[in-house]
């Protein structure tokens, strides 16, 4: 008997997490195995849709609390959710489905689309998705960006205009199915005479048929192009967040429902600033005279610079914290905007002069050299903060 798995272990996140908790814990997991940053990678793989399926339990508050009092028991037996291992657990579509829940949009695949429950429908065809990489600025993540791709893509066929027919045609109701797109069998069972409803085996499910096919594009509606596609980046994004624009991707034949373009976000390296969520750091070196006597100094910022004064007797390690000089939190989540966190660090001379040298030589005893006992304790403690 497979080993029941933990939810809240996947997701690393106590039971008692609150919604955005979780939220914000499955983002981090979805980047971090994001199957575009992990090609061919089978444990990423399978990491990503465990972090999924237990996020799509965990955000419903009525699936969470069956989860919590009965277990993967709980979800399964109500709704036919799969466990790991189970064989029915999330599908790529569904992962992808949530993942535009999370950054915007709906991510699914290509194929047929409408079929709902009850009465069967006449089968549409879906283009499929497009993905696409774009490296952004720490600037242009700050502000939000607007870029253009030349895309290479199915596009509706010019000649027929997606309708997979020779100019002055149209398609014609399938003899076979009479329009419905399916047919019914009668077979004889142990519980008797069964009908059964099954896709059309001459129009596939489409309802019609094309007799007269464009030359241009053999019927199906589409041919190979490209488009010129904008699209708009929100401030704030992350590497490895996926924007979903839809709409946008492959077209789909017979005029069906044209795909998505899924745009992996990719954070170029900045000189000066590193990112932390929505803060970025930024390591300040100041000279012994600068740290013992104090100064003001100009500190670089996404927009400009701004000037912070340094207190007399500043020690390294100290942290400086410019209030909403950040990154804008990215739609959906948070609130606000991320501060420019300063580390202070002091730069101890490597050579000296014999002046330089003489006047150390003459302060090395004074008292006020020495750190005090709370100074040590101070440092101590930051110490071993970076080993709990």
């Amino acid at each position: 008997m497979a080993t029941e798995i933990d939810y809240y272990e996947v997701l690393g996140v106590a039971r008692t997490a609150s919604a955005d908790e979780i939220k914000r814990a499955y983002k981090k997991m979805a980047i971090k195995y994001h199957p575009d940053r992990n090609p061919g990678d089978k444990e990423a793989e399978e990491k990503f849709k465990q972090a999924a399926e237990a996020y799509d339990v965990l955000r419903d508050p009525d699936k969470r609390a069956r989860y919590d009092q009965f277990g993967a028991a709980g979800v399964n037996g109500a709704g036919g959710f799969g466990g790991f291992g189970g064989g029915q657990g999330m599908n790529m579509e569904d992962i992808f489905s949530m993942f535009g829940d999370i950054f915007g949009g709906h991510a699914g695949f290509g194929g047929f689309g409408g079929f709902g429950g009850g009465r069967p429908q006449q089968r549409q065809y879906k283009g499929s998705d497009l993905r696409l990489k774009v490296k952004l600025s720490l600037e242009e993540i700050a502000k939000g960006v607007t870029k253009k791709f030349k895309v290479h893509k199915d596009v509706n066929c010019p000649e027929c205009h997606g309708t997979g027919c020779e100019n002055g045609s149209r398609p014609e109701t399938c003899p076979t199915c009479h329009g419905s797109g399916y047919v019914m069998r009668t077979q004889r069972s142990v519980f008797g005479m069964v009908q059964t409803q099954s896709p059309c085996p001459t129009c596939h499910g489409e309802g019609t048929v094309i007799k007269n096919k464009c030359k241009k594009c053999h019927g199906d509606g589409v041919v190979s192009g490209e488009e010129i596609v904008e699209i708009s980046i929100p401030a704030g994004v992350a590497e490895g967040m996926v924007v979903n624009v839809p709409g946008k991707g492959n077209a789909a034949k017979h005029n069906g429902i044209t795909g998505d373009i899924q745009v992996l976000i990719e954070e170029e390296a900045h000189p000066e600033f590193v990112r932390d969520e929505n803060d970025l750091i930024y390591n300040l070196l100041l000279t012994v005279s600068q740290a013992t006597l104090g100064d003001t100094v100009e500190i670089p910022t996404i927009d400009g610079k701004a000037r912070v004064k340094i207190e007399p007797g500043t020690q390294p390690g100290k942290v400086l914290r410019l209030r909403g000089k950040g990154l804008p939190a990215v739609q959906g989540y948070g609130q606000g905007v991320g501060d420019i966190v300063v580390n202070i660090s002091v730069y101890i001379p490597e050579t000296l002069s014999r002046d330089e040298k003489n006047a150390f030589e003459k302060m090395k005893d004074s008292d006020n050299l020495r750190p005090s006992s709370s100074i040590k304790d101070t440092i101590f403690r930051k110490f071993r903060s970076y080993f709990e």
